[in-house]
């Protein structure tokens, strides 16, 4: 058999791998996306091993060094998931972007106190004015934390 045509599969093996990294959404196929480009590198390694004739079968013996990364890669992977599955709800790479956790603000954005400083109960309004700043809210008295 020529050399030409595993290659050719292989290359078809990781431009589809390649296709499906980039317009995939989802986790799980981006995961599987990614072993369809290193089986496609399995299959040059053994075919160019075979194809040079190597004594030592280099080739082969890197590709079994592959498939153990590979198999590691998606315990990892998989566990990632399903970590984010049950913390957000969804594995849709798009809604993934940002990295903080639902319910959390940025660090500027929280205020340092709990109220205004006349002891009112409930949060501080937009019409309370700088007054409603004067005991620990938040500039414009608007209470950050409440918002939401």
């Amino acid at each position: 058999m020529h050399v030409v045509y595993p290659v050719i599969v292989s290359a078809l093996l990781f431009s589809i791998g390649v296709y499906g990294v980039l317009a995939r959404r989802n986790a799980i196929l981006v995961l599987m996306s990614v072993e369809l480009m290193l089986n496609a590198v399995n299959l040059n390694l053994v075919v160019f091993d075979v194809w040079l004739r190597d004594r030592l079968h280099g080739g082969q013996v890197l590709t079994l060094f592959v498939i153990v990364i590979a198999a590691a890669e998606v315990g990892l992977g998989l566990a990632i998931v399903l970590s984010v599955f049950r913390n957000r709800g969804t594995v849709d790479v798009d809604r993934l972007r940002d990295l903080t956790e639902r319910g959390l603000t940025a660090p500027g954005l929280a205020s340092s106190g709990s109220g205004s400083a006349g002891g009112a109960a409930g949060p501080s309004t937009p019409e309370a004015g700088p007054a409603a700043t004067a005991g620990g809210g938040s500039p414009g008295g608007i209470d950050r934390s409440e918002a939401g």
